[in-house]
């Protein structure tokens, strides 16, 4: 009997890594890590079993409340059915209203709100496909920087001249192995983190450099809530700080290297400007307080004694001083970053070889790693002709207080009047804060129009839900920004349902609003590739790169890009070369001060980093009633909330509902055992989760993290309990400081309690109401 031929392994990659399938019977039956993967992604176990799963969109919806009345405001979104149209009659309502729209309002009445992680492809990248279709039409409002890193997005230009070389050129993982003798962890390096990159990885290296760093005896103090926010092979000094309150220990290290004459003063007048005027705020001078070590001790529970002893470690040892992205995520984001830089900057250490400051270790897998200064492939978008924006966390306030003004970077401006919403790829009930305060912001709209492959919140609460294929479903190609592969993404799965591409979807649009040519240029997404691949391919030879032609690279699956450098620091071009390599600040320098951030005369962002006393964090007032931090950090079993639906993810939950942890302390005085469903919330909401024990949280600490789908118990109530865990339903909605106008979702005071009642089911992963014909 003959045997079966073997099951060819088709190349794909996702954000959390590149993988190969193989497929059975129109079926995923494998999925395995690239072959040059050390450690493939745990995440990719939620492949195969999302891949058809029952929460898919299977054909065009448009909500009944808005066939039946028309586009206005509405507060029946997310509580409403949908009617089952043909993609004929859904598009050509769909090209009438945004027709209505831009010629009623202007364009600018249209907000382009794809946040861009749908897919790692750099061709059906849905984020591209919208903004290229809608400035094929005149124009949308957008939104600048990201839910991650916005309060950094605008800091680091004016300290460091850009987020560019902190985030793409970061002191390389071989560097920190040759060099550095100490590690000081702001916030930690989470392995759970560095699983995913956007545009996709190769390789995941962060665990094994861990274990080699342990090896080699280099010693790590961790400054977090959190103990495992480092790899536990790593033996860390665990320091657990009350949530929010690094900025005051990293000023009391400033202090004692200033006070006992430990700073690098050469390094100082060399490669930085406005140290004295820091200086006044540091030792008092400024306010009468100085911030010593007894007063970091007092904020945030760090013996004074500790502090005194690592200011001088760090002073004689080659040192490092990292700052994860999550402590940027809070009230006053901007200044643990800042302070990071300027501690750094006193060591004199900036430049030197495995020394200085780090930003993102462990939040990023391509943080650390060698770099690849390719430009790789992309989609044109064309330009946009219209001029508003808001910073992307911000969206609530822009649909509640349209034409109000808000500040920005030293700007002044307003917010658009947005009336249509255009969604493509991104879900902004995982993203955003305060989702009781989203969903009112989302009744205002006239239309809101949303591209997604499965019924997530975001496609509850929208008028038009048009069914949009994976990335399995199609063909493409992907890479990190700095990755050694570009992987050939092949088509292994048919679409599901009516399903289609965003760019089959906007090639449609495009030609009732007359602009096809423009948008697609003639070609189909198979000739975009082969395009897009040869125009790149071209430009590498004229830099004397070869790669092969397009056909043989998709027949081979992938092709390896050279490496620039493997070994370097951050900033050792600006130490080598200071007048040469002039940062792209006002002084050309590192600006412990800055002239040009104090001009801005904001109180919540002062010109140099500072200690500024959060609303909510435990030895603030509100903790009386509150008296829990809460930590909502990303989580381990997916990538934000995508494939929330499949195995792994789903496997991590207490009685379906996403796990909480809690100090045994905390429990105890709660009546609270592990495996308990507990009530959490605060005045902005509640949701239920399954309590875990532990005491890897600091006492008076909860950790639950963001990306389990919103599933409010009853729709139709506003403030309705979360029934599956998402803790944005207690977070708080502002911004970082008038300066950044950065998410602050990673920190909310709460209280919890076991919940007794009868548990509510689950109903996130079940389609909402349907009728099959228009009314």
């Amino acid at each position: 009997m003959p045997s079966k031929p073997a099951r060819r392994l088709l190349p794909h990659l996702s954000h959390w890594g590149a993988f190969g399938v193989r497929v059975e019977g129109g079926a995923i039956v494998g999925v395995e890590g690239h072959r040059d993967d050390p450690e493939p992604s745990p995440l990719l176990r939620n492949i195969a079993s999302a891949a058809h799963h029952p929460s898919r969109v299977a054909q065009p919806l448009v909500r009944r409340g808005w066939l039946e009345r028309g586009p206005g405001p509405d507060d029946r979104r997310g509580a409403d059915e949908f009617v089952a149209l043909p993609w004929t009659e859904a598009l050509d309502l769909l090209a009438r209203e945004l027709e209505r729209v831009r010629t009623r309002f202007g364009n600018a009445a249209i907000f382009g709100g794809s946040y861009g992680w749908a897919s790692a492809g750099r061709f059906h990248h849905s984020q591209s496909q919208l903004h290229r279709f809608l400035n094929c039409i005149g124009g949308y409002t957008r939104s600048v920087n990201s839910y991650s890193i916005g309060a950094s997005e605008v800091l680091l230009p004016h300290v460091v001249g850009s987020l560019g070389e902190v985030r793409l050129r970061a002191t390389t993982w071989k560097a920190i192995l040759e060099h550095t003798e100490l590690i000081v962890a702001f916030g930690g390096m989470a392995l759970k983190n560095s699983s995913v990159s956007p545009g996709g990885v190769t390789r995941h290296t962060l665990r094994g450099n861990q274990r080699e760093a342990a090896r080699r005896g280099l010693r790590v103090e961790l400054f977090s809530p959190l103990r495992d926010d480092l790899a536990p092979e790593l033996n860390a000094s665990w320091h657990a700080i009350v949530p929010g309150t690094d900025t005051a220990v990293m000023l009391a290290l400033a202090h004692t290297l200033v006070t006992e004459n430990l700073h690098d003063r050469a390094f100082l007048a060399r490669y930085t400007t406005g140290f004295e005027r820091f200086r006044e705020y540091l030792v008092g001078d400024k306010d009468g307080v100085p911030k010593d070590a007894e007063w970091a001790e007092r904020i945030s529970s760090i013996a004074a004694s500790e502090i005194r002893a690592l200011a001088r470690r760090m002073a004689a040892a080659r040192t490092l001083v990292t700052v994860s992205w999550s402590l940027q995520r809070a009230r006053h984001g901007e200044q643990p970053v800042w302070m990071g830089i300027a501690l750094s900057a006193l060591l004199g250490q900036i430049g030197l070889p495995g020394g200085g400051f780090g930003h993102g270790y462990g939040s990023m897998a391509d943080v650390g790693a060698p770099t690849v200064s390719l430009r790789l492939p992309f989609l044109p978008q064309g330009l946009n002709a219209v001029e508003s924006f808001i910073p992307v966390a911000r969206i609530a306030d822009m649909l509640l207080h349209p034409g109000e003004p808000f500040d920005y970077n030293g700007q002044r401006l307003d917010y658009p009047d947005a009336r249509l919403v255009y969604w493509a790829g991104g879900n902004p009930f995982h993203h955003h804060q305060d989702l009781n305060r989203l969903r009112r912001a989302f009744a205002r709209p006239d239309t809101i129009v949303v591209h997604e492959p499965y019924f997530t919140a975001m496609a509850r609460h929208a008028d038009f839900v048009l069914p949009a294929t994976t990335s399995l479903e199609r063909e493409d190609f992907g890479a990190g920004n700095n990755d050694r592969y570009l992987i050939a993404m092949h088509r292994a799965l048919d679409p599901y349902g009516e399903a289609r591409d965003d760019y089959a979807i906007f090639r449609e649009l495009a030609g009732r609003l007359g602009v096809e040519p423009a948008f697609s240029e003639g070609r189909s997404p198979r000739e975009w590739l082969e395009h897009l691949y040869e125009r790149w391919r071209m430009q590498l030879v004229e830099r004397d790169v070869r790669v092969p032609a397009f056909a043989e690279f998709w027949a081979n699956g992938d092709v390896e890009l050279p490496v620039s450098s493997d070994d370097h620091t951050l900033f050792d071009r600006f130490r080598a070369d200071p007048d040469g390599r002039r940062l792209a600040t006002p002084s050309g320098r590192i600006e412990i001060f800055s002239e040009r951030v104090d001009g801005f005369g904001y109180d919540d962002c002062p010109g140099h980093p500072a200690w500024l006393e959060p609303e909510e964090w435990l030895g603030g007032p509100r903790a009386k009633q509150f008296p829990l931090h809460l930590i909502a950090n990303q989580p381990s079993t997916r990538l934000h909330s995508q494939l929330d639906a499949g195995d792994h993810s789903r496997a991590s939950k207490i009685r379906g509902r996403e796990p909480i942890r809690i100090h045994p302390i905390d429990a105890a005085a709660r009546g609270i055992r592990d495996g308990d469903i507990v009530r959490v919330w605060s005045d902005r909401g509640a949701c239920l989760a399954g309590a875990v024990l532990s005491e890897d949280v600091r006492p008076s600490v909860v950790q639950l993290s963001t990306g389990a789908w919103f599933d409010p118990e009853d729709p139709h109530t506003p403030g309705s309990l979360c029934v599956h865990g998402n803790p944005n339903t207690v977070t708080v909605d502002r911004g970082t400081s008038r300066l950044a106008q950065g998410s602050t979702g990673q920190h909310a005071l709460v209280e919890l309690e076991r919940f007794d009642g009868e548990l509510p089911p689950i109903r996130a992963f079940d389609p909402p109401g349907l009728v099959t014909a228009a009314l």
